[in-house]
């Protein structure tokens, strides 16, 4: 097991590379270039200037996240194979810079969706938060304004305002896609990635959707074992796995996420640990990474991936704001430092009662 923390590289982060290095246990980055956009062609210097202020604070870059699938591919529209060829550019390049691991997603529109960003819980923390009723109410291609009034003047990922400026043109792209066509299409994506990544020694992750069910009218095909299974047989290939993120897999509170890591041994790629507090049904939050103070069983969840023979890398997701830092919502130093520590510490105490 690889712990890591994700950076989104400079200019980009509050957190530096140089505090990381400082977490113990922790020895590299999940990062991207941030700047890029879906179907852009990732340049091999720009790549190789990430990768060497990653090395030169001491780190490694232990994979990518994300490199994003352009619209086109997941709608199959007609300059997919075009983006798909650019796609595998991007694979070839990091392949080449000897990164390994990419986690991408296939959602529609959305990369995730969360009520609140910044509901303040009893011990005075702030987290991000989920409520149906509330999402109800909200214009989905108002979406942008929602976000960007709760985000402290930070982009946050999967919400740049470039793609947030196209929500009437992106839900009219997605119109026709139903939940069988989005799979057919994302199948045809990896069958078509292949190669590159096998050349390469690639695995690819798939981020789970989040949250874990049809929103605003948009299919979702990644959202629990049965999906997860299917996907894994139509690509049975070593290549083709799964981001295990077990707070957007969480967010469906029927899901059994150690029944999930046994039907997915060997093909988890890469693991987002974190922590839900489940308030209702409609409502969750997130919580700090400990078992006691969210509704999930920290402990379950990592002995599964030890026995069932994890080797990836891992990284503490969402945090709480605390100690009154000023960073990205989630993605603070302290809190995420305290769940590296915390989840170290389990898999120390697994490993040593064998």
């Amino acid at each position: 097991m690889n712990m890591s923390l994700r950076w989104y590289g400079p200019g980009y982060d509050t957190v530096t590379l140089e505090q990381i290095r400082q977490i113990p246990g922790v020895k590299g980055v999940i990062t991207t270039l941030y700047g890029t956009r879906p179907g852009e062609v990732w340049e091999r210097e720009e790549i190789r200037s990430l990768k060497k202020t990653v090395e030169e604070a001491g780190l490694s870059i232990l994979g990518i996240e994300s490199v994003n699938v352009h619209d086109d591919i997941k709608t199959g529209a007609g300059d997919r194979d075009r983006y798909i060829e650019n796609y595998i550019k991007t694979l070839e390049r990091l392949g080449e810079e000897d990164i390994h691991m990419v986690c991408y997603n296939f959602m529609p529109v959305f990369d995730w969706t969360r009520s609140e960003l910044a509901r303040k819980r009893a011990d005075g923390s702030t987290v991000l938060a989920y409520n149906q009723d509330i999402i109800d109410q909200i214009d989905p291609e108002h979406m942008r304004e929602s976000i960007e009034a709760m985000s402290a003047g930070y982009v946050m990922p999967g919400w740049e305002p470039e793609r947030m400026g196209r929500l009437a043109e992106l839900f009219a792209m997605y119109r026709e896609v139903d939940e069988e066509k989005l799979f057919s299409n994302l199948v045809y994506f990896l069958e078509a990635i292949g190669p590159v990544c096998e050349k390469y020694d690639i695995r690819m992750g798939i981020h789970p959707d989040d949250p874990a069910w049809p929103i605003f009218g948009l299919p979702r095909i990644i959202t629990d074992k049965a999906h997860i299974e299917k996907l894994l047989r139509a690509v049975d290939r070593p290549y083709n796995g799964l981001t295990l993120c077990t707070g957007s897999l969480g967010s469906n509170q029927k899901n059994d996420i150690p029944g999930i890591i046994e039907a997915a041994k060997g093909r988890i790629a890469f693991a987002h640990v974190r922590n839900l507090k489940y308030n209702s049904e409609r409502d969750f939050e997130e919580a700090a990474h400990l078992s006691s103070d969210g509704s999930m069983d920290m402990y379950r969840i990592m002995k599964t991936l030890y026995d069932t023979g994890f080797e990836g890398v891992i990284r503490p997701d969402h945090g709480r704001a605390i100690w009154g830092e000023e960073a990205m919502p989630g993605y603070g130093l302290y809190d995420r430092a305290l769940g590296a520590m915390y989840l170290q510490g389990l898999w120390e105490a697994i490993r040593k009662n064998g």
